[in-house]
C-alpha cells in the first residue's frame, strides 16, 4: 500500500484525472456523474475511494492524479475520522495546490456532528482550501460539480498562466476575508 503521489507518472496529453475519497459513496456518484455531464475541453476520469490507500495491486493501472478532493459529512464523525485517517497516505508535494476538502450537508447544521472549527483546523494544517457544499440539493450539486471542474483543469495543467499552487493559495485567502 503504497503513498499517493502526484507527479510520480506523466500527465496525459488533454486529460485529467480526479480522486473523490468519503464515505458517503451515494454523493460521490451524484457528483460525478454531475462532472462528467459538464461540457469541457479535455477527457476526464474519475476515481472513487472511500478511504486511502489505494489497493496496491491497482497501481499500475491508475493513472496520474490531478486533483484529490476529500469528502467531508458534517453530520458523521466517522466521515472527518476517515479523511484524517487517509491524509497519512498522501504525499507531502500532493498538498502544494492539489488537495481540496469538500464539506457536505452544510445545509443542515441543526444536526451537525463535527465541528466547524476541526474542519477549519485541518485545512489550515495541510494548507488546503475547504470548499462547503449541500449536494443533496440539484443546483448546488451542479455549481460544485462546475467549480470542480475548473479547479480540476487548473492543477491539470490546462489553463496557462496559473498554477494549482497559485490557485489554491487564492481560494485559501479567500476564505479569510
Amino acid at each position: 500500500m503504497a503513498v499517493l503521489r502526484p507527479f510520480d507518472k506523466l500527465p496525459a496529453l488533454n486529460s485529467a484525472a480526479l480522486l473523490l475519497v468519503g464515505t458517503d459513496e451515494e454523493l460521490q456518484q451524484k457528483l460525478a456523474q454531475e462532472i462528467l455531464r459538464e461540457k469541457k475541453s479535455f477527457k476526464i476520469s474519475i476515481h472513487l475511494a472511500t478511504s486511502l490507500p489505494l489497493p496496491s495491486e491497482r497501481d499500475h493501472l491508475r493513472p496520474r492524479i490531478d486533483l484529490l478532493v476529500f469528502m467531508i459529512d458534517i453530520k458523521s464523525k466517522y466521515s472527518l475520522k476517515n479523511v484524517e485517517d487517509s491524509l497519512a497516505y498522501v504525499d507531502a508535494s500532493f498538498f502544494l495546490g492539489k488537495v481540496y476538502f469538500l464539506v457536505t450537508g452544510v445545509g443542515r447544521v441543526n444536526s451537525c456532528s463535527v465541528e466547524m472549527n476541526a474542519i477549519w483546523k485541518l485545512g489550515e494544517a495541510y494548507c488546503s482550501p475547504v470548499l462547503f457544499c449541500e449536494l443533496e440539493l440539484d443546483g448546488v450539486r451542479v455549481a460544485t460539480a462546475q467549480r470542480l471542474l475548473r479547479i480540476l483543469e487548473i492543477c491539470a495543467g490546462h489553463v496557462p498562466g496559473v498554477s494549482a499552487l497559485s490557485f489554491g493559495l487564492l481560494m485559501k485567502n479567500s476564505a479569510d476575508y
